[in-house]
């Protein structure tokens, strides 16, 4: 769950107001490209990079090897803000994909538009009641399920063995917010230029931080609900510890501070780092060799509790019919438990079925690689994140606000957040009039 920057939901209801005016270029060319060698074709966009997308083409080239009806064109859009960016172009153009990942705070957004499908009209009951129930928190928007898991994942705090034990630290990791901050002194050696903690400074920590205090975001009136005392600890919190020096602002914005982070942690020069639980594979891989890595819950303060983040995937409602039903196909595929477990293996993402959680592939991997079971226990505390439109824009400026007075320790976090959440309340009202 990384951020960046995304246009705004008032230009994304234009361009579907335009879109509206238009035909329907897919209707149109149907017979060009609707059918490939007498199977439905449907184009898929991706919003995984790297490894992770070689992962994903893999599924799409078995299940077009294997499906008698159904050819799946996979086209890889980048992150998913610059994916969520292009499929709102793409509706207004009457050139959308017929199905796609959207990361899970962009949902609400495009249902909000009309332009996703009822997925419950597109799978069978039992794949949907397969899915775990603390993953299908942000499928549903005004009673419909217009989305269903995919790659999914909850942030981690990821400590390194060794210099836990070197500093005389439980290398199980702290449990709370005052243990976190006694990790991180201990590991913190300034002549060796090693911090603490290494923490990108993203909207996902945040919230964790204000659901561990038993608050919310934002309520179900789209008001903003933490501009109070729990909002001005949860960034006392972090401003406290950059003065003491024992955490590190990572330098760049969006994916660069997320790798920035991550590198500190496997060179050595961070103790500790959140991350996405779809990082684990690569750091277990990247650290072999050099020290042992564990993760462990978010810390927690009066109770745990962790957002969740990655993608769902969707089918887009202005797809024909047959479209959506060979997309429902794929969606079926994706969801066997082989391959929900092959995906989780392969890329450190959490299995999203409770068939594929119950494997005995699954089980081995836990006994072997105890760090993957990790975000998958800490789903019992899973909260709900923020469905209301505008909320991608509207947390970015948030963050934006809060780094200023993580730049400059001498800002009141008060003050800050006072501001944060007044400019952050009219992003939200200006979508949700």
């Amino acid at each position: 769950m990384k951020m960046k920057k995304m246009i705004s939901t008032t230009l994304a209801i234009s361009l579907l107001a335009l879109s509206l005016t238009g035909c329907n270029t897919k209707e149109q060319n149907q017979a060009v490209n609707g059918v490939s060698d007498g199977k439905v074709q449907i184009e898929f966009w991706n919003a995984l990079t790297g490894k992770n997308e070689e992962v994903v083409k893999g599924f799409v080239d078995e299940f077009n090897a294997q499906s008698e009806n159904v050819e799946v064109k996979m086209i890889s859009q980048g992150d998913y803000w610059e994916n969520g960016t292009k499929l709102q172009a793409s509706i207004a153009a009457k050139n959308q994909p017929d199905l796609t990942m959207l990361e899970v705070t962009q949902v609400s957004q495009f249902a909000s538009f009309g332009a996703l499908a009822n997925v419950d009209d597109y799978i069978s009951e039992e794949t949907k009641n397969d899915y775990l129930e603390g993953l299908m928190k942000e499928s549903e928007y005004n009673g419909k399920t217009v989305s269903v898991p995919l790659n999914r994942s909850t942030p981690l705090l990821y400590v390194n063995k060794e210099m836990c034990e070197k500093a005389g630290l439980d290398p199980l990791g702290p449990k709370n917010w005052e243990e976190l901050k006694e990790y991180a002194k201990k590991l913190t050696n300034k002549d060796e230029g090693i911090v603490g903690l290494a923490v990108p400074i993203d909207i996902w920590f945040y919230e964790a931080l204000i659901y561990q205090q038993g608050g919310e975001i934002v309520d179900s009136n789209n008001k903003v609900a933490f501009n109070n005392e729990k909002g001005v600890n949860a960034l006392k919190f972090w401003q406290n510890m950059m003065k003491e020096g024992i955490m590190q602002l990572p330098a760049g914005e969006g994916y660069d501070a997320w790798d920035t982070a991550k590198d500190a942690f496997i060179n050595g020069k961070a103790g500790m780092t959140l991350q996405s639980t779809a990082s684990l594979a690569g750091i277990l891989e990247q650290t072999e060799g050099n020290f042992t890595v564990n993760t462990a819950f978010l810390p927690s303060d009066t109770k745990y509790a962790v957002p969740t983040g990655g993608a769902n995937i969707v089918i887009m409602e202005g797809s024909t019919e047959e479209e959506k039903k060979a997309a429902g196909e794929f969606i079926e595929f994706m969801t066997e438990k082989e391959n929900v477990v092959k995906f989780s293996i392969e890329t450190g993402y959490m299995p999203i079925t409770k068939s594929a959680l119950e494997s005995e592939e699954m089980n081995k991997l836990y006994e072997e690689k105890p760090q993957y079971k990790v975000a998958v226990d800490q789903l019992e505390y899973a909260q709900k994140r923020p469905g209301v439109v505008g909320y991608v824009e509207a947390s970015e400026k948030l963050m934006n606000e809060m780094k200023k007075c993580l730049m400059d320790l001498n800002i009141d976090a008060k003050e800050t957040l006072n501001k944060a959440t007044s400019i952050m309340q009219d992003v939200i009202s200006k979508n949700n009039k």
